[in-house]
């Protein structure tokens, strides 16, 4: 019966430890870009579609030379100023291999303009992607030591083409693998080449033959400047035995039971570097693998034909290993390599057998930016709307590129200067971590739906334009922004401010107050009683213009025997029909603008500077250099319709010195838009009630006058 259960007990550990060597390795990701359900490929490898992106769009590809199911997908994205990214989790001081791979496809139908852009991993800026051919893969990889729970892979900077990305994957390395390259908090690795030398195909060596997924390529592969000029006498030689690695980096067993052997005496090679000049990290991979007699032996040395201080000491594999079959990985962690990398090895003089090379790796030092100041303060604002895309760059606001609505100065670890939010449907308060962006210059956060107090901006000293107008902002006017220094512009209209507005806000500084009911000037509180009054005196003075107006235009009527004023006023014309009317019945007297140019004039309705009962009034310039504005219909009703063919055709009829210049109407895809002269100095109702500063106030001599001018007429 004990005999039985210890059976029973190997019989399980053994199928545990089949299990867990055969299934994949921890700490792998590999992301399926473009694709819609998830596989598992013939590697054993497991593949996840990235269809939790809510941007970008998927295409379908075809090669003839790829059928792998992970390659006829991909992601792409627009040629624009954003960036794109994807975000892993990773396991802080950890270090990682991360690759990203790139089959064009000819995705976009465009056989002339292939693809160029950028890919970075968080600040740092990894590698210009630039595709030369329809079919062939490229690849990006890096080993990091991660520094933080994830990681971002951004592509941005589209110069030609739109970016796009095949596949992403994620390696956990050993703990003691590539421990001998320099200071990994301030480089990464990017790699060069990983070369199988003496490889029996041309098929790479990867998982499961390399638990860590490393891709080592076949010196068989056909490349332009790839493994050229090999030197007569080379022969290729194999091994079925096992070998030995007790070095960090781990080669695995299948690329070191190869190897190329110089049998005249030296082995030379010719080969393009991707990324150099520059410093790297070289290493060389020599087995034993051919079995030598007690008096046979093999030595010798590196041979840099343009930087003989780089030549390596002599090369002794069994000196160094003790015996065949084991491993041994001289190299250099810090070296100057160019881009046209000419090397040899070259047996010593009391050596009796020629040089041998198993495997080889090159890489380039790649040093890592230390991102934005601002880059956490700028996570937790963006992670308050992060259901929304422009939340969703990723990656570091300001390194290597900004985010599409940050602007970010030139300091060598650079600060947000500019958040540009507006008119992007914002609710809740404005977020509290924004006071913390002390080198902040410009802040727009306009035309949104905030709510809650402004907050405490003395921590950003450089402030100079402020824009929170047409908010639902309420509470007091802080007095802190009356303490920034450089401030220039601060709009303030139309929120639901209360008090008063601060006394020693800097003269110079342009500002607008309007459009908060409950919002005074600083010392009118004892004045409220004078205000009601000549409120209601300008009310009553009104009133009786009206009326003589009035009388006046009934007058008129009645001597109009063709009654064209009454027919307009009883019979407006159907809004279907304005725009022929108009150009029937007055020719250029109504100007009828297109869409395009009111979107032009307006940048898109970029600035709001006002609102009313017709709907939202923007401000524009034209191509001329006239600055208008331009009062959309809000209600879409027939009423709307009635009140906009009624405005349109008295006013082109109407010119008085004191009405506002009418300059044309826009109707076209369902809006309805009226166009006038931009006036710069506010309101008749800013003028009539206080609103406007002291000394541009209307006095009642004016007020006289004008009602006087309104009763007469045109």
């Amino acid at each position: 019966m004990v005999r039985i259960s210890l059976l029973l007990l190997c019989l399980l550990v053994s199928t545990c430890l089949f299990t867990s060597s055969s299934a994949q390795a921890p700490g792998f990701v590999s992301l399926d870009c473009g694709g819609a359900e998830p596989f598992t490929d013939e590697l054993g490898l497991k593949w996840s579609p990235d269809n939790h992106l809510i941007y970008g769009e998927t295409a379908n590809i075809s090669s003839v030379n790829e059928t792998r199911t992970q390659y006829t997908t991909l992601r792409h994205f627009p040629a624009d100023s954003r960036k794109y990214c994807y975000t892993l989790n990773v396991t802080s001081r950890n270090r990682y291999l991360i690759r990203a791979t790139f089959l064009y496809g000819n995705f976009d139908n465009s056989n002339n303009v292939y693809p160029k852009f950028d890919i970075s991993l968080g600040a740092t800026h990894w590698a210009t992607i630039v595709i030369s051919e329809t079919y062939i893969i490229e690849t990006a990889e890096l080993v990091f030591l991660a520094s933080s729970p994830t990681v971002s892979v951004c592509l941005s900077n589209a110069t030609t083409g739109q970016p796009f990305i095949s596949t992403l994957e994620l390696r956990q390395l050993s703990g003691s693998m590539y421990g001998s390259m320099l200071s990994e908090d301030r480089f990464y690795l990017s790699v060069a080449a990983r070369i199988n030398f003496g490889a029996e195909s041309e098929a790479s060596v990867r998982y499961p033959d390399d638990p860590y997924d490393r891709i080592w390529e076949s010196d068989l592969q056909k490349k332009p400047n790839y493994l050229v000029d090999v030197a007569a006498g080379t022969v290729r030689v194999s091994t079925t035995l096992p070998i030995e690695s007790r070095v960090d980096d781990r080669p695995p067993q299948k690329v070191m039971q190869t190897a190329v052997v110089g049998t005249n005496g030296s082995l030379t090679y010719r080969m393009n570097l991707d990324g150099f000049p520059g410093f790297g990290w070289a290493f060389t991979y020599f087995a034993e693998i051919e079995d030598l007699a007690e008096d046979e032996s093999r030595k010798f040395r590196l041979v840099l034909p343009e930087q003989p201080e780089y030549s390596k000491s002599v090369v002794n594999i069994k000196e160094n290993t003790q015996r065949p079959y084991r491993v041994y990985a001289p190299g250099y962690p810090n070296i100057t390599l160019p881009f046209v990398l000419n090397f040899r090895f070259a047996k010593t003089a009391d050596s009796s057998r020629g040089p041998i090379l198993n495997a080889m790796e090159i890489s380039k030092y790649l040093r890592k930016s230390d991102g934005s100041v601002d880059a956490t303060v700028m996570a937790n604002v963006a992670s308050l709307y992060s259901s929304t895309e422009w939340a969703q760059e990723g990656g570091d606001p300001c390194s290597p590129s900004p985010w599409s609505w940050v602007q970010c100065n030139s300091d060598p670890q650079p600060r947000v200067v500019a958040i540009k939010l507006s008119s992007m449907n914002l609710t809740g308060n404005i977020p509290s971590d924004l006071v913390k962006l002390t080198g902040l210059v410009e802040l727009w956060l306009d035309g949104n739906s905030f709510t809650g107090p402004i907050p405490d901006f003395s921590r950003c000293p450089n402030l100079e334009i402020i824009h929170l107008e047409n908010n639902r902002l309420t509470g007091k006017i802080p007095s802190s922004l009356t303490k920034l220094p450089n401030l220039k512009e601060l709009y303030l209209q139309n929120n639901v401010l209360t008090g008063t507005i601060p006394s020693d806000l800097a003269k110079d500084v342009i500002s607008n107050f309007s459009g908060n009911l409950n919002l005074e000037k600083s010392g009118d509180k004892g004045k409220k009683l004078g205000v009601i009054i000549g409120a209601s005196v300008g009310a009553f003075v009104l009133l009786i213009a009206t009326i003589i107006s009035c009388i006046v235009m009934c007058k008129s009527k009645k001597n109009n025997k063709l009654g064209k004023t009454s027919e307009l006023t009883n019979r407006p014309l159907p809004i279907q029909r304005v725009s022929s009317t108009l150009s029937e019945a007055h020719g250029d007297a109504a100007h009828c603008f297109t869409l395009y140019e009111i979107e032009e004039a307006t940048k898109k309705f970029e600035k709001r500077i006002g609102s009313g009962g017709f709907g939202i009034v923007y401000y524009g310039k034209t191509r001329e250099g006239k600055e208008i504005a331009v009062k959309v219909l809000a209600n879409n009703s027939y009423q709307g319709k009635r009140e906009f063919a009624n405005e349109v055709t008295l006013l082109s009829r109407i010119h008085h010195r004191n009405l506002v210049q009418f300059l044309g109407y826009c109707q076209e895809e369902g809006k309805n838009m009226l166009v006038y002269e931009f006036m710069h100095n506010g309101t008749l109702k800013e003028h009539l009630y206080g609103v406007v500063p002291r000394d541009r106030r209307i006095s009642w001599i004016k007020r006289l006058e004008i009602a006087e001018d309104a009763a007469r007429g045109p």
